[in-house]
C-alpha cells in the first residue's frame, strides 16, 4: 500500500503521517509538502529515517509534479490535508486560498483519476475538510452530515469549494472518496497562530491575549490526536462517497476557553492566580465571524466506533505541557514571517 499525504509536515498532518507510519509498517508513505509558513519538519524528526517513509517537497498547486509523482511512485490512496487554513489570512489574501484549497485539491483529483484510470479497486481519495463550510449556528442545533452549506469566509467557501469538486468527482468519474468534516482542533505542534497556542505563546512572554468581539463565539474542539485516529478509521473502515463530521463532543466559548487556560498557564508558570488573565484584551471583531460550530459526530461513533480519548481539560493540558516542554520548537517558528503577520494581524 502506498499512500501519499498531503500537507504531512503541518500541525493536524504530522500527527496522520506519524500514526500511519509507527502503525503501519508495511505501508509505504509519501509526505507531500510545500514547507510554507506552517510546514515544519521538525514536527516528524521522531519517524523521518523510518524505512517506510519518503518525504517529497512540492507544491499541490503545481500540476506537473503531481501528475509527476503519480507516474513516478504509483500511489494507491491519497489523504489530503494541505490547505490554507487560518481564516483572517483568507480575509487579506482569499486568491491564496483558492489556489491551494480549490486548484489544488483539483490537481490531486486530476492526477488520481488519471493514475487510476478507472480502476478504482483497492483506490481512495480522502479528504480531510471542516465544519466551517456549514457556516454558523444559533443558540441550538448541531452541524449533521447533512447540513446544507452556507460558508461565510473566503476560507470556508474555498474548502466548500474543494468538497463539492471530490463529490463531483465521484459521481461524474467514480472516484472512490471519503470526506470529513472536522471541528477546531488543538494540541502539539500547533502553529501558533490559532488561538490556543497563540495564547500559550503570549503568556509566557507575557503579551497581550487578543480576543475577537465580546469573546462569546462558541467552538467545538477536537484534540489533535483524537483526531487522526478517526482519520485513521475512517481511512480503513469508511465507505467510500461518504461523509462523517468528527467532533470532540464539547462547546466552549471563546472567553471561557481564555479564562481556563490562563488558569491552567498560572499553575504551571508557578504565578498567582490571575496573573496571567490580566493580559486578556478585547479587539475589534473580524468580518463574517461564525457565532457557532458545533459537530454532531454520532455517525462516526455509532458505525466506526470512534470517540475522544480526553475531555478538553485533559487535552489542553497536555497540550500546555506540550508547549512548555518545547519552547524551542516555539521559538524557532514564532520568527520571520509569522512576526510580521502578527503585527499586522493584532497589533
Amino acid at each position: 500500500m502506498k499512500i501519499l499525504i498531503t500537507g504531512g509536515a503541518g500541525f493536524i498532518g504530522s500527527h496522520v503521517v506519524r500514526r500511519f507510519v509507527t502503525k503501519y509498517p508495511a505501508y509505504q508513505i509519501f509526505n507531500l509538502d510545500a514547507l510554507t509558513y506552517a510546514g515544519n519538519l521538525e514536527n516528524l524528526k521522531d519517524i523521518q529515517k523510518s524505512e517506510n517513509y519518503t518525504f517529497l517537497k512540492g507544491d499541490i498547486t503545481d500540476a506537473k509534479y503531481i501528475d509527476s509523482i503519480f507516474k513516478e511512485y504509483n500511489f494507491d490512496s491519497v489523504i489530503h490535508l494541505a490547505a490554507e487554513s487560518h481564516v483572517d489570512r483568507s480575509i487579506t489574501d482569499p486568491l491564496a486560498f483558492v489556489k491551494t484549497n480549490v486548484i489544488g485539491t483539483m490537481n490531486l483529483l486530476n492526477s488520481a483519476k488519471e493514475s487510476w484510470k478507472n480502476n478504482f479497486k483497492g483506490k481512495r481519495f480522502y479528504h480531510v475538510s471542516t465544519d466551517e463550510v456549514y457556516g454558523s449556528l444559533g443558540a441550538n442545533g448541531l452541524f449533521t452530515e447533512s447540513t446544507s452549506y452556507d460558508p461565510n469566509s473566503p476560507y470556508s467557501a474555498s474548502k466548500a469549494s474543494s468538497d463539492h469538486f471530490v463529490r463531483a468527482y465521484g459521481e461524474t468519474y467514480g472516484l472512490p472518496y471519503i470526506i470529513t468534516n472536522c471541528s477546531n482542533n488543538y494540541g502539539p505542534n500547533h502553529f501558533p497562530e490559532k488561538l490556543i497556542p497563540l495564547f500559550i505563546n503570549n503568556i509566557i512572554h507575557k503579551k497581550s491575549l487578543p480576543v475577537y468581539g465580546d469573546g462569546n463565539y462558541t467552538r467545538d474542539w477536537l484534540f489533535v490526536e483524537d483526531h487522526a485516529t478517526a482519520i485513521d478509521l475512517a481511512y480503513h473502515k469508511g465507505e467510500n462517497h461518504e461523509t462523517y463530521n468528527i467532533g470532540g463532543f464539547n462547546e466552549w466559548k471563546n472567553i471561557d476557553l481564555v479564562k481556563l487556560l490562563c488558569k491552567l498557564m498560572d499553575v504551571k508558570l508557578n504565578q498567582k492566580e490571575g496573573e496571567s488573565e490580566k493580559l486578556i484584551t478585547y479587539v475589534k471583531d473580524r468580518p463574517g465571524h461564525d457565532l457557532r460550530y458545533a459537530i454532531d459526530a454520532s455517525k462516526i461513533n455509532k458505525e466506526l466506533g470512534w470517540e475522544p480519548s480526553v475531555t478538553f481539560e485533559q487535552g489542553l493540558e497536555k497540550t500546555i505541557d506540550w508547549f512548555l516542554q518545547n519552547q524551542d520548537w516555539l521559538d524557532n517558528v514564532t520568527s520571520g514571517d509569522y512576526k510580521e503577520y502578527y503585527s499586522k494581524m493584532y497589533q
